[in-house]
C-alpha cells in the first residue's frame, strides 16, 4: 500500500512564488464549482484549462489542455510546470479564504495508481491551516512540494484570518514520474485490489494500452490477472 501523502525531494523559491502571484491578484477569482463541498470562500484561477481560459476551472480526463494567456506573465509558475517532465491538465491556482472550509470529499481517478497525480505547492499558507487526507494531517509549508492521493477523504480548514493559496498542478504519470516516485518509496506497481470491477478493470486496460510503455504493461499484466483470478 503506498502512502496517502508524500513531500517530493523539492522546494521552491517563497519570494518568486509570491512575485507571480500578485501578478495573479489582478485577475477574476472564480467560485469553485462545488458550492456544497465548501464553507466559506473558496476560488480558482486557471493558468492552464481546457477553453484556456483563466476562469475555466473545471477539470475532465482525456481531454485536450491549454496555457492560459494569464501564464505568460507568471514565469516562475511557468519554470515550476516545466520541471514536471511529463503531460500537464489543469493548473490553477487555489484560494480558500480566512474562516473558510472544505469539507470532506473525494475526487475520483486522482491516484497515482489511476496514471494520474495532483501536486501541490503551498504560496500562502500558516499553521493554522488544517489539510487533512485520510484523516492524516499532511503539513505543507510555503514553497514546498507534496503529492496527496485525492481519492481518499480529504478535507481543509482555515481557521486563520489569512487566505491559504496554493499551486496545483494536475500532472499524468509517466516514466519519469516512476522514477521519481520510486525514489520517494512508492511501489509503482502496486495495484489495489477489491476496487474496480472486472468491467472497470477492462476500461483502464483500454486506457492503459493507448499509451505503451513498460510500466503500463506490468499495471495491464496484474489487473488482467486479477480478472483471472
Amino acid at each position: 500500500m503506498n502512502p496517502s501523502s508524500c513531500q517530493l525531494p523539492i522546494s521552491f523559491s517563497i519570494e518568486k512564488l509570491q512575485n507571480d502571484l500578485l501578478t495573479c491578484e489582478t485577475n477574476l477569482w472564480t467560485p469553485h464549482f462545488n458550492t456544497y463541498r465548501y464553507e466559506g470562500k473558496w476560488t480558482s484561477v486557471s493558468l492552464r484549462s481546457q477553453s484556456g481560459l483563466e476562469t475555466d476551472i473545471l477539470s475532465f480526463a482525456d481531454k485536450e489542455y491549454k496555457n492560459t494567456p494569464l501564464l505568460d506573465n507568471c514565469p516562475y509558475f511557468k519554470e515550476i510546470m516545466d520541471w514536471f517532465e511529463c503531460e500537464k491538465e489543469t493548473v490553477r491556482l487555489l484560494r480558500l479564504g480566512p474562516d473558510s472550509e472544505i469539507k470532506e470529499h473525494v475526487d475520483n481517478d486522482t491516484s497515482y495508481e489511476d496514471g494520474f497525480f495532483r501536486i501541490h505547492v503551498p504560496i500562502v499558507t500558516n499553521s493554522e491551516v488544517y489539510f487533512y487526507v485520510d484523516k492524516k494531517l499532511v503539513p505543507m509549508k510555503m514553497g514546498e512540494c507534496w503529492y496527496a492521493n485525492f481519492q481518499l477523504p480529504h478535507s481543509v480548514q482555515n481557521k486563520s484570518s489569512e487566505p491559504r493559496i496554493h499551486l496545483t498542478l494536475d500532472c499524468i504519470r509517466n516514466d519519469w514520474s516512476d522514477k521519481l516516485f520510486s525514489k520517494m518509496g512508492f511501489d509503482v506497481n502496486f495495484v489495489p485490489k477489491m476496487q474496480y470491477s472486472d468491467e472497470v478493470k477492462q476500461q483502464i486496460i483500454e486506457e492503459l494500452s493507448r499509451n505503451p510503455s513498460e510500466t503500463n504493461a506490468k499495471i495491464i499484466a496484474e489487473l488482467q490477472s486479477q480478472m483471472n483470478s
